[in-house]
């Protein structure tokens, strides 16, 4: 028997019923993502989810008046959302289940001063966002989605509007073998500034603001500025011999934003002790630092004001943290058959066996002892053994918003994700059961049945 399998955990009874929860978990998923191509998209997407569950949006700049029951959800930034529904306790008593996810996924972003024509080509001028694999990004069939903010005639009257193409309108393409011969030997090696501005047409300049204004409906001098992102059109399925798998992109980190919003919208109709609350964040994958990120205040933010909306008492926030748990949900590294010794042999995730407390004892993750035991409780109770991931110890780990949100709340905290590979590529693969486990798992972490 090899390492591996003896230390595998026994992989959930696959019935029918389960089979069915699997698939219509994974489709489901494929649509939001699909609806999702910029952090602002998902934010709309998931507010329009919200909304349809009865949730009700607050704005930061009001005074807010929650009660028992309450289910409501705050914008920052435009790519950041919370959202909570209130414990019948109060919060100081009875804490917060947190669930923390990230709305954004590496990719390429366009500049400011965009436009570039060579050889006769429309280009775009990009920067690479968070840890890209570039070489996933040839050859696809590229759209352009994001925010342009608009000019309403005084100063500091603009509008973010959303733009989506929604069509091909872009390609960034490989040299051919016959000019690069050396390629299959030595490797694929692209210069971000040179090698990955992408094609859109032939000719012309000052074209891009024009685009923009004419998808729009804008005029071309009223827009002020935009985040744009390329992003492939190709849709998300289902695939697999079985249909197993989920081929997609953005599923890190898309994923796990998916089965936090499911799960809290599941859960919303019921009532519990604790208040229930998702925070999913713009900015991870480039370090969190930011006003809308987990180094920011968003959550101790909203946090506090659902403390003070209700009662008073001594000491409320850190009573109410040392009552609480956060789980930060971010996907996770599942073995990859070609490339199997890259990870630790007793610590190498599989798909559709379930989700995956992460450890690292130089708390690259948060998790401990106590929040990791409860993390193995609700996964029996939901019908697997959790699995486990430690990076090898040969090789550095790469970090979550766990840390980042422990430090800054003191409360305590277990990080955990999906099993997926191709994890920063252009497109990604998962499994259709574990998208349904992981639900289950959020919905029951959050409290309440």
């Amino acid at each position: 028997m090899s390492a591996r399998k003896s230390h595998a955990d026994p992989a959930p009874v696959l019935t029918p019923e389960l089979r069915t929860k699997g698939a219509e978990a994974a489709r489901d998923l494929c649509a939001f993502v699909d609806a999702s191509p910029t952090p602002y998209h998902a934010v709309l997407e998931a507010s329009r989810r919200l909304r349809g569950a009865g949730f009700r949006e607050l704005a930061e700049k009001e005074v807010w008046e929650v009660t028992p029951g309450e289910r409501c959800f705050v914008i920052r930034g435009g790519g950041t959302i919370v959202a909570f529904v209130v414990g019948t306790d109060a919060p100081d008593d009875a804490g917060f289940r947190i669930i923390g996810a990230h709305t954004d996924s590496p990719n390429l972003r366009v500049k400011p001063h965009a436009e570039v024509t060579r050889s006769g080509y429309r280009q775009v001028g990009v920067e690479v966002y968070g840890g890209v694999i570039l070489a996933t990004w040839m050859d696809r069939d590229l759209s352009l989605a994001g925010r342009v903010l608009c000019d309403r005639g005084r100063p500091g009257a603009f509008e973010a509007r959303l733009v989506d193409f929604k069509r091909p309108i872009a390609r960034i393409p490989n040299l051919a073998i016959h000019l690069n011969r050396s390629v299959n030997t030595e490797g694929l090696l692209l210069n971000q500034q040179k090698h990955l501005p992408p094609v859109l047409g032939l000719g012309g300049e000052g074209w891009l603001r024009n685009l923009l204004a004419h998808e729009l409906g804008e005029k071309p001098e009223s827009i002020l500025s935009y985040d744009l992102c390329f992003y492939d059109t190709l849709p998300s399925a289902i695939g697999g011999l079985d249909g197993e798998f989920v081929f997609a992109p953005r599923l890190d980190n898309l994923g796990s934003t998916h089965g936090a919003l499911s799960a809290l919208i599941a859960q919303s109709a019921s009532s519990a002790p604790e208040t229930r609350v998702i925070a999913l964040y713009d900015h991870e994958e480039c370090g969190s630092k930011t006003a809308s990120g987990a180094a920011g205040p968003v959550l101790r933010d909203t946090l506090e004001r659902i403390l003070e909306a209700g009662r008073r008492s001594p000491q409320a926030f850190p009573r109410a943290m040392a009552a609480s748990l956060l789980v930060s949900a971010d996907m996770a590294h599942a073995i990859h058959p070609n490339y199997a010794d890259q990870h630790d042999a007793a610590h190498a995730p599989e798909l559709n066996r379930g989700l995956v407390i992460k450890s690292n004892s130089n708390q690259s993750y948060a998790t401990d002892g106590p929040s990791a035991a409860f993390i193995e409780q609700i996964g029996r109770e939901v019908g697997y053994t959790p699995q486990r991931f430690v990076v090898r110890s040969d090789l550095p780990c790469g970090s979550t918003i766990g840390p980042i949100t422990a430090a800054a709340l003191g409360i305590p905290t277990v990080d955990v994700g999906s099993p997926m590979l191709s994890m920063h590529s252009c497109r990604e693969m998962a499994g259709t059961l574990d998208v349904y486990l992981a639900l289950e798992t959020y919905r029951h972490a959050l409290g309440g049945r």
